[in-house]
């Protein structure tokens, strides 16, 4: 089988592997969708991602595609099955586990990540990560699920109320997930700051934003009960901090470098009662998020940009293809 594998530091090649056995608990998957996201970008560039990536390594966490076989005790699945897998794997055993913080795993390991993924034509995940997909949502959507759930965490760690004003600071793929998911949440008034018209437009003539923010000319506000930071650079950090009222909440979502640090107005946090919140993962997401599509409510397909081949992907994580938002890696095997 085909398999682009990451073989260094800005290396990929794609290689010819054998198809795997599911071990006991496993199932054998074949791909047929992998997303791209930010985390493939860190790990192509030598950076951790939610754990680290040791070459050779197929990554691809963001997956969709059938079930090919069933490793022995796996229950509830069936060859031809449709299915999406949480790539998050949590030990169970640690402090963090025990205390229902499994996000913070000592041991966590994923899928695409510490063991072989979606960007090949076949592969394996434990039988406890891996979700049926409802007739309504397509392979391609399906491929979704992952970053969704991670917006989905994001969104379940503030206290949302239907009162509150809320704004996206960010208008990449993640930003755009959160605006439908506030919506879907309750918030009466969503609206997005980024620096593509275009982006920016379709947002709000498409998916209900208000008020519209492009924050190479435009000052934003700072009258925000809720600021959600799907960036992850300073400048976009400190504005989200500045955008609030009091009593406000700020979910950092966006991931900035290991070494990088932003700067705030501390007496204002103290004087605005401020809460700073970050994101980690998706633990415990995945059936909302899957409800969440199969309901219309959230609809991500509009958001692809781009649907690529395996030998395709390097270029992308090379920031070679222009105007990306989302890519989707189209493995193997097609909807019917």
């Amino acid at each position: 089988m085909k398999s682009l594998v990451l073989t260094g530091t800005k290396r990929m090649e794609i290689k010819e592997y054998d198809k795997p056995q599911p071990k006991e608990n496993e199932i054998l998957i074949h791909t047929a969708y992998a997303g791209i996201c930010g985390t493939d970008h860190a790990l192509y560039n030598g950076l951790p991602g939610s754990a680290n990536a040791v070459p050779p390594i197929v990554l691809g966490h963001e997956n969709s595609g059938i079930v090919e076989a069933l490793g022995s005790g796996v229950e509830n699945f069936k060859v031809g099955d449709r299915v999406t897998i949480d790539p998050n794997i949590y030990c169970g055993k640690c402090f963090y586990c025990r205390t229902d913080r499994p996000e913070l795993c000592d041991s966590l390991s994923a899928v695409g990540v510490t063991r072989d993924g979606g960007l090949e034509e076949y592969f394996t995940a434990p039988a406890q990560v891996v979700y049926h997909l409802p007739d309504s949502v397509s392979l391609k959507a399906g491929a979704i699920i992952e970053p969704l759930s991670c917006a989905v965490h994001g969104v379940q760690l503030l206290k949302l109320s239907p009162y509150q004003k809320t704004l996206v600071i960010g208008d990449g793929f993640m930003g755009q997930l959160f605006v439908q998911l506030l919506q879907a949440y309750g918030a009466y008034q969503v609206d997005l700051a980024g620096i593509i018209d275009s982006k920016l437009k379709l947002n709000k003539d498409k998916f209900g934003v208000t008020n519209i923010y492009n924050t190479t000319r435009d000052k934003i506000p700072s009258d925000y009960d809720v600021v959600i930071e799907a960036v992850g650079l300073p400048q976009t950090q400190e504005e989200a901090v500045e955008a609030t009222r009091k009593g406000a909440q700020v979910l950092m979502f966006g991931v900035g470098k290991p070494n990088q640090y932003f700067q705030m107005n501390t007496y204002e946090v103290y004087q605005k009662q401020l809460t700073i919140q970050g994101s980690f993962i998706n633990p415990n997401a995945f059936e909302d998020a899957i409800a969440l599509l199969a309901s219309g409510k959230v609809n991500p397909l509009p958001l692809i940009s781009h649907e690529l081949e395996l030998t395709q992907v390097a270029d992308v994580l090379e920031d070679k293809v222009p105007d990306v938002s989302k890519a989707v890696v189209k493995v193997s095997v097609s909807e019917g």
